[in-house]
């Protein structure tokens, strides 16, 4: 039976099929889940380099960008494979850093896996898409990460429906000046 909030976990839970890639971008965290999953992806042959994007955290000792690399490396994945981007603080820094990270590399990025929480997926997607040129196709490959919201549950506990609402709030104002801006 439909639930009266589909509408809100269609849109916020974005995912799509995974194929092979240039590049996984995982916008920074201090949940293990997500180089644990970008890892996996990577040593699938889905895309021969991560790019874990995150700066100062009070979370991690250290960068999120840290944080991540060295689950990568415990993981298995060669340092060579993890490219680093470690000054963002927000969605939107992660976006541009990485960008930015790829074109001084001189790395194609026609076409990214993004690893992100289920619960932020939706927006994450949007800031990439809006950051990166228009022709770049993105794949979302969401994680249930430690607070387990998903889907299928997040109007079920309080956290769920705070962290999943926030997302449609923050939706709002991060993209209400870069619409006017296009059409302005």
């Amino acid at each position: 039976m439909p639930h009266p909030y589909d509408c809100i976990s269609q849109f916020i839970f974005a995912e799509t099929h995974i194929s092979p890639a240039d590049v996984i971008l995982v916008p920074g965290g201090s949940q293990p889940q997500l180089m644990e999953k970008a890892v996996f992806l990577y040593s699938e042959g889905m895309a021969p380099y991560i790019l874990p994007s995150g700066g100062a955290n009070p979370r991690v000792s250290t960068t999120e960008w840290a944080f991540l690399q060295q689950i990568g490396l415990n993981l298995g994945a060669p340092a060579s494979a993890i490219l680093k981007e470690d000054q963002a603080q927000n969605t939107f820094e992660n976006a541009q850093n990485s960008l930015t990270i790829l074109q001084n590399r001189g790395l194609p990025f026609r076409k990214v896996i993004l690893v992100c929480k289920a619960w932020h997926s939706r927006r994450a997607l949007l800031t990439y898409q809006t950051v990166f040129p228009k022709e770049t196709e993105f794949l979302v490959a969401p994680v249930v990460d430690g607070t387990g919201i998903t889907k299928e549950n997040w109007f079920s506990t309080p956290e769920g429906i705070c962290r999943t609402m926030s997302e449609v709030e923050k939706i709002g104002s991060y993209f209400r000046l870069h619409i006017a801006q296009r059409i302005g």
